[in-house]
């Protein structure tokens, strides 16, 4: 068995391992069958004393705190719009990002799931399967095109599931 990893036309990702028993929940897109896993998708919440309409909105717009950019991140009518101002590199990131950027997006998908108890039991009905962010472009966040990406987001998913299924 290879040790790359096998996607399914379900849209379901399944590690090499599958055949024998081991299967990896693969979620991208906000359709998809687990979409509430997205970034983009409309779960909002409150941090920080704001309400954010999506993670991505909140996620982005802390990379320049204190700035009108992270306004106009906070105001973006889409997660879309939102990571588009984010990317913007026309404007300086806060010194300490690649330090806290994890953190940040943890204390985001936690408040997330929280917030909205539908899909807090879509996150705890995944057992103990991996879960992994199918995005091609993404070697941080997601798998990447080839699987070989460290899907941060899926892992922080996975260190959220276990934090809440902790509290009961």
């Amino acid at each position: 068995m290879s040790s790359g990893l096998k996607f399914h036309a379900s849209g379901f990702l399944f590690s090499a391992s599958h055949y024998e028993g081991s299967v990896t929940i693969g979620f991208y897109t906000t359709i998809d069958e687990y979409g509430c896993f997205s970034n983009f998708s409309r779960h909002g919440f409150e941090q920080d004393g704001r309400y954010w309409p999506t993670v991505e909105h909140y996620f982005q717009a802390q990379k320049f705190p204190g700035t009108e950019h992270q306004q106009r991140i906070a105001r973006a009518r889409t997660p879309k719009e939102a990571a588009q101002l984010g990317r913007d590199r026309s404007v300086p990131l806060r010194d300490d990002w690649e330090n806290v950027k994890d953190e940040i997006m943890h204390g985001a998908v936690l408040r997330k799931f929280e917030t909205h108890p539908a899909i807090r039991e879509i996150l705890l009905s995944t057992g103990n399967e991996d879960l992994v962010e199918n995005a091609p472009g993404d070697y941080y966040w997601g798998c990447g095109a080839d699987g070989t990406g460290l899907n941060r987001l899926g892992k922080i998913l996975m260190a959220v599931r276990s934090i809440l299924r902790e509290r009961g």
